[in-house]
């Protein structure tokens, strides 16, 4: 358990170094690190919310046959708004650059 814990560590100053090296004017500037942190936050809650949804609808489905129509149509409005952030997040990381 140690030993992961001290690797984790150890890895984790070593991946996080770049982000903290100084620029040539001597400002730093954590835009970018930001935004790629969003945008993976960002996709991984689309993904979570996308699943659950997908999930939702073929229980919802599987249940009542006849309302096929209408989940059908909400889950893929849903969908398409639940991407909508990720799209959101990925245009505000090239903003950020």
């Amino acid at each position: 358990m140690t030993r992961k814990m001290i690797f984790l560590a150890v890895a984790l100053l070593l991946l996080a170094s770049p982000i903290f090296a100084q620029t040539p004017g001597g400002t730093t500037d954590l835009h970018l690190p930001f935004a790629y942190l969003a945008m993976g936050i960002a996709s991984g809650l689309c993904g979570l919310g996308q699943g659950k949804a997908v999930a939702s609808a073929a229980e919802a489905m599987a249940r009542n046959p006849g309302a096929q129509a209408g989940i059908r149509f909400a889950l893929i409005l849903g969908l398409g708004l639940i991407e909508s952030l990720a799209l959101y997040t990925l245009v505000i990381t090239y903003v950020a650059k």
